[in-house]
């Protein structure tokens, strides 16, 4: 074997060799490093022809190092380990707090929090941009894992292994109705009642249908499912709509609702039994090491005040 082929390797064939291993999947391992799976089978062969040995094998229970790939794995590991540290050391020197931060967001952060909070965030530091792609809690911690953004804001926890979920903000649920709707005046309403009323609702995927589901499960067998549902709606915008215009009553955010329940266009109507509330989470990947500008996000968002009174 001529050592000097090992001159040829690259950082891309060794960070593909890791996440091979982590995902335990191509497919996964193409995804993360945003390549194709033919490209990423191209990298490990490259690697395998400048070690001049195969790296790793595929059996009944997955990808399997060789003995030879163990060595290379260990070795890659900490390189990639020593990129990142330099990477952050850099970042740190800078005498500004500046750059790019992708985020993506499930409805309710994404249209009534974080636009604030991030107007409070440029004010301290207006050399960071924030992109932010809105989808249901489901999509975005896929985006996540997918490497498609950076960092995520969801409302409900999430047990992947491959992620830190920490709670953030927290959210009440409300039920509206439309004003002069007959319920204005009345007390809580119990569940019965309310499973009669002609409802809208969110679609699957959304943690506001989720949080609901896993709230009235108790009070009736079917739950949730047990409901008038006329229709079911991509956005709590969408739901707000569909309610002030008569179509139904429905269960929704506090902060998406606040302004029209001040405005008197919706009204808040008790229900029977506890308040329906949750977290909102910040999600990132657990390799995930945030240069200087994302720290400076983070640290604002964990810090900027949610009111869920009304």
């Amino acid at each position: 074997m001529g050592i000097d082929q090992f001159r040829h390797i690259t950082i891309q064939q060794l960070e593909a060799l890791v996440l091979l291993i982590e995902e335990g999947s191509f497919s996964r391992a193409a995804s993360r490093m945003m390549l194709s799976q033919p490209s990423l089978s191209k990298h490990i062969k490259n690697l395998e022809i400048f070690v001049d040995a195969k790296v790793i094998n595929r059996s009944v229970k997955g990808i399997v190092l060789t003995k030879e790939g163990q060595t290379i794995y260990e070795y890659a590991r900490n390189m990639l380990k020593l990129r990142d540290e330099a990477r952050q050391k850099i970042e740190l020197a800078k005498d500004t707090i500046a750059g790019h931060i992708f985020v993506g967001a499930s409805t309710i952060p994404a249209s009534y929090i974080l636009p604030s909070a991030i107007t409070g965030l440029v004010k301290k530091h207006p050399t960071i941009q924030v992109h932010i792609t809105m989808s249901d809690s489901t999509d975005v911690i896929q985006l996540v894992i997918n490497d498609q953004v950076e960092l995520g804001f969801i409302g409900k926890r999430t047990h992947d292994r491959k992620l830190r979920c920490e709670n953030l903000w927290k959210d009440r649920l409300v039920l509206i109705v439309p004003k002069d709707h007959p319920w204005e005046k009345r007390g809580p309403i119990d569940f019965a009642t309310l499973s009669r009323e002609p409802f809208v609702g969110r679609e699957n995927g959304s943690a506001t249908r989720s949080i609901m589901e896993d709230y009235f499960k108790p009070f009736n067998q079917k739950g949730f499912s047990d409901f008038n549902i006329v229709s079911e709606m991509g956005s709590s915008e969408a739901v707000k709509e569909a309610v002030i215009s008569g179509l139904g009553i429905s269960i929704i955010s506090i902060h998406a609702v606040r302004r029209e329940l001040q405005q008197g266009v919706l009204v808040q109507i008790p229900l029977e039994g506890p308040d329906i509330l949750r977290d909102f989470c910040l999600v990132y990947r657990k390799q995930f090491v945030p240069p200087s500008h994302h720290k400076a996000f983070i640290e604002y968002v964990r810090s900027f005040a949610v009111d869920t009174s009304f």
